[in-house]
């Protein structure tokens, strides 16, 4: 199938194919006479584990080992797990770190009148790092 069937099969654009192609994420497609890339059945999967991969905000280094062990018949569901954790340790300081930025912003908001008054203490908070107050 050509690129854009491609993309429709895996519900990957024909520029992130491109994209995870030319960072080893896709091996190199093969080629029609004219030079348009053709993808197979396996390549359409492949695209279809990148793109969970990525929906579940795995890195591309991340995603490469999980390729690499997906592709290991004698893995060890071990070395999955351990990946699997550490991702889901770093999502979690993520959730941490928005859920900081959430009480900060609320607590700007929460120092706002709202009014005519030009004062305000949301760019106030954001120019000094602090909630300022009306």
């Amino acid at each position: 199938m050509n690129i854009g069937q491609a993309a429709r099969a895996s519900g990957v654009s024909a520029k992130m194919i491109r994209y995870y192609e030319s960072n080893g994420l896709l091996p190199p497609a093969d080629r029609t006479a004219a030079g348009y890339r053709i993808y197979s059945d396996a390549d359409v999967h492949r695209l279809r584990f990148v793109r969970r991969a990525r929906d579940l905000g795995f890195q591309m280094a991340e995603i490469s080992e999980l390729l690499g062990l997906w592709n290991d018949r004698s893995r060890h569901s071990a070395d999955v797990r351990k990946l699997a954790r550490a991702h889901i340790g770093e999502l979690r300081g993520r959730m941490e770190q928005l859920q900081q930025m959430v009480d900060t912003l609320q607590e700007l908001v929460d120092a706002c009148a709202g009014d005519d008054r030009p004062d305000c203490p949301i760019l106030a908070g954001l120019e000094h790092g602090g909630p300022g107050r009306c």
